[in-house]
């Protein structure tokens, strides 16, 4: 049985707008799982321009799940946007130098980004510092995401507000247990259809297996 491998940039035949994320990251403080995938028809491997203030004296990660489904123009801002605001001024006088190199200037990290398994985000969506993206959630086009995202819900707007949950929370619970994403590709490929259907049936045979 042949699977796709998230080794591969361009997994779809003749397809160059389209790779599988982790294939296309260089900073070590950005962290992708296996087969999420990126969109973009100018440039998918250049990724790394939309995560932006990204600075490596600020300590934060962009942690990316596994499954996930990022389209074009999706930006990142991280915690090297911050500006000190306990002052009269925002202005990062320190980070200029020379004789302002003594300045204080205390930003406030807010952590890292994180976002789950199996999360779609949409076209020119915006994801603040330090929000956290549950599993299975949903974020519309253009949204800008300010504080987090439970686990399988939509959320869209600016700022991005909850429309609705996908399932009830019988089913997110059942899907949150199944961990789907982790399962070996061997036993992925038997039981995807029941995933990509939504067969509350076959999903609650295969927990009763665990």
């Amino acid at each position: 049985m042949h699977h796709p491998k998230a080794t591969d940039p361009f997994p779809i035949k003749d397809v160059k707008r389209t790779g599988f994320l982790k294939n296309f990251i260089t900073s070590p403080m950005i962290e992708v799982g296996d087969f999420t995938y990126y969109d973009d028809p100018d440039d998918v491997q250049n990724f790394e321009r939309n995560v932006l203030y990204h600075f490596e004296f600020m300590g934060d990660k962009l942690i990316i799940g596994k499954f996930c489904q990022i389209a074009t123009g999706v930006r990142f801002i991280m915690n090297g946007a911050n500006h000190p605001m306990e002052g009269f001024s925002t202005y990062p006088f320190k980070v200029f130098g020379n004789s302002w190199s003594d300045i204080p200037m205390n930003t406030t990290s807010k952590g890292d980004t994180q976002i789950g398994h199996d999360v779609w985000i949409g076209n020119g969506a915006t994801l603040m510092q330090g929000v956290n993206i549950g599993h299975g959630a949903i974020i519309g086009t253009g949204a800008l995401v300010t504080k987090d995202v439970p686990p399988y819900t939509i959320v869209g707007g600016n700022p991005a507000q909850l429309i609705r949950k996908r399932f009830s929370e019988e089913i997110i619970t059942k899907l949150l247990d199944l961990k789907w994403w982790d399962w070996n590709l061997d036993v992925l490929a038997q039981r995807a259809s029941a995933i990509a259907t939504g067969d509350i049936e076959a999903i609650n045979q295969y927990l009763s297996e665990k």
